[in-house]
């Protein structure tokens, strides 16, 4: 990720981020997908705290795991429809992506 921005109010909460030249890999959304899921206040226990961001950290490998399960079930499904739209070449290239 090449960049952040984040805007807080009392009411909203916003972020953006970019990539330079590709998309987000799923470690990098899986982070993100866990920072939704997860939260502590700065102000909690450190007993809690710590515990809370551990779990976080258990929930980004688990989403990680299922993102790359679903990149590979994608481009299964995308090379099964150009090999039956009759570009066997450009399909090898998507499996071997």
């Amino acid at each position: 990720m090449t960049a952040a921005l984040k805007l807080n109010s009392d009411d909203l909460a916003v972020t953006v981020l970019t990539t330079e030249r590709r998309g987000f890999t799923p470690e990098e959304i899986s982070l993100r997908c866990a920072d939704k899921i997860v939260s502590v206040s700065d102000s909690a226990h450190p007993a809690i705290r710590e515990q809370a961001v551990t779990f976080k950290a258990q929930v980004a490998k688990v989403v990680e795991v299922y993102l790359k399960e679903a990149v590979r079930s994608d481009r299964t499904t995308v090379y099964n429809a150009i090999m039956d739209a009759g570009n066997p070449e450009l399909a090898e290239l998507i499996r071997r992506l």
